[in-house]
This record gives structure tokens, sequence and C-alpha cells, in this order.
């Protein structure tokens, strides 16, 4: 899965992202357990591939000084773009569960999104150091990308600001203040004549947006879309034959790939299983898996 199609999964979050939090039911343990194991599995692909580029450049750096003409590794353009653009979809989706959390005084979904989010904020401050550091990056490429992440940022604060009418998350806006701004414009316009339109005209500029100007592939388009599969999972099933939003291609694809995710967990897990005990819920299970992993 591209990354552009996760930015259009994080402006459909928000839009029904008050399903979730009003609603009597709860968010499946399955969906969030899904989205904690993928995530970290991305994240983990992203630290790796980063520090591979790293050493890479220092070898290539080393060797430029005994021979100029030795070549540049190549820049991780399409992973850089990942990591920023994937940004967008953490926040929005921890602001959702973290909203559910504080509706019901609990803290099943909160720590295990924020845990998420922590890691994303690492790997983002991992790409601006590179870019500070890389000797061999374009400067055009570097203005193009400092556009992305100012671009993603701003839309952040836009679909976190739409959220903020049911509890306050603006805390995990990039400017809380921003947020709060676009919140308040946002219900103003929802009062003016077509104000319905809002937010598919919201869901129209988003895509266009995002259309043009990334690189043709991501670098893990199958965690990308297990990733989506696990936000999915969490909605009700009678939401996916409501709206016509929910019924892309690429999301009804997603809505059949959960029993596959399950499967990657099943194996992914497989070494936490003598542990379990019986009856302790996911969010328990994964504090104590967190909690030996570092996160």
């Amino acid at each position: 899965m591209h990354t552009r199609e996760l930015m259009e999964l994080a402006a459909i979050v928000p839009a029904h992202g008050p399903v979730l939090v009003q609603g009597r039911g709860r968010v499946s343990e399955c969906g969030i357990e899904q989205y904690w194991v993928a995530s970290k599995c991305r994240l983990d692909r992203w630290y790796r591939a980063l520090k591979a580029f790293d050493r890479s450049a220092a070898g290539r750096a080393a060797a430029r000084d005994r021979s100029p003409r030795s070549p540049a590794p190549p820049f991780p353009d399409a992973l850089l773009e990942e990591i920023l653009t994937g940004e967008v979809l953490a926040r929005v989706w921890a602001a959702v569960l973290s909203a559910y959390d504080r509706r019901r005084g609990t803290q099943e979904a909160e720590p295990i999104v924020r845990s998420v989010l922590i890691g994303q904020f690492e790997a983002r401050h991992r790409v601006l150091t590179l870019l500070v550091r890389a000797s061999n990056i374009n400067t055009a490429w570097a203005m193009r990308l400092n556009a992305l992440r100012r671009r993603c940022e701003r839309w952040t604060d836009l679909l976190v600001g739409y959220l903020t009418g049911l509890e306050d998350v603006a805390d995990f806006a990039v400017e809380p203040d921003r947020a709060r701004d676009f919140a308040e414009d946002l219900r103003y316009r929802s009062h003016l004549a077509g104000g319905r339109q809002a937010w598919p005209l919201v869901l129209s500029s988003l895509r266009a947006a995002f259309r043009q100007g990334l690189t043709g592939e991501s670098p893990n388009a199958d965690l990308n879309a297990q990733i989506a599969a696990s936000i999915l999972a969490c909605f009700p099933a009678e939401l996916f034959d409501s709206t016509g939003l929910f019924r892309s291609l690429w999301l009804t694809r997603l809505t059949n790939m959960v029993g596959d995710t399950q499967g990657m967990l099943e194996s992914l897990l497989a070494r936490d299983h003598g542990d379990a005990r019986r009856g302790e819920s996911t969010a328990r299970r994964l504090a104590r898996r967190m909690r030996r992993s570092g996160w």
C-alpha cells in the first residue's frame, strides 16, 4: 500500500472517529494488537534502513576522501517520505483512541497508540538528523522534502482539530493552537449553508495535495497495508455499508486482509503464548511486551 493511500485513511479516520468515541461498543482488542505489532515491525525496518544508510554514507565518504570520483550512496527518498507521511495517520489514530479512553475513563488503548507515536517521533528525529548530516543530498530535493514535512504537519493539525469537539486531543497535533483554530473554523463552516459538504471537500483537498510529488513505490507497502487493516478492523462492520467513503476498492480489499494479518500476529506472538494467562486483556499483555522491548 502506498503512503498516499494511508493519507486518505488518515482523513477518513477522524470523519468516522465519533462512531468509536461516542458509541457503546468496544474497540476490537485484536485490531489494537494488530496495529501495535505491524507498527513496531515497520519502525524496526525504518531504523535498520536508516542505520544501514548511515554506515554506507560514512564508508562512501571515507572512499571519496581517498578517491573524489567515488559515487555517493543512493539517497533513501522513498523511505523518508514514508516516515514523514506515516506520522499523520499515527497522530490521528492516537487522538481517536485517546478520546475513546478518556470518554470511558479507561487506559486500554491510549498507552498502546502513544507507544507507537513515540516510536514515530524517534523515526522523524532520525530523518531530520540525516538531512542535516548528509553531504550528498540534492538541495532541490531537500527543499521538496521539507515542503512535504510542513504539508504533513498542517494536515495533521487540521485532522486532529476535527476531533477536538469530542475530547481535548489537541496535544496530538504538531501545533495544538493551530489545531484548535482549525476546529473553530470547521465548526463555523458546518453551520453555514451546505456545511455538510465541508468534510468531503477536505478529503478531496487532501487527496489532491498528496496525489503528486511522492515517489512511485513505498518501501514497506506490506506493513502499510497491515496497519491500515488493523485500523479498519476497529470500526463496526455496519459502517462499511452505510457510507461510500469506505467503499473504495483498496479499503474493501483491506477488510479482507484482516484474517491474513491475524496469521502474521500468531507467528509474531508465538513466543508469548506460554506467558499469556487466560482472561488477560490485550492492553496488559501489550504493556508487558512493550516493557520488555524497551518501548
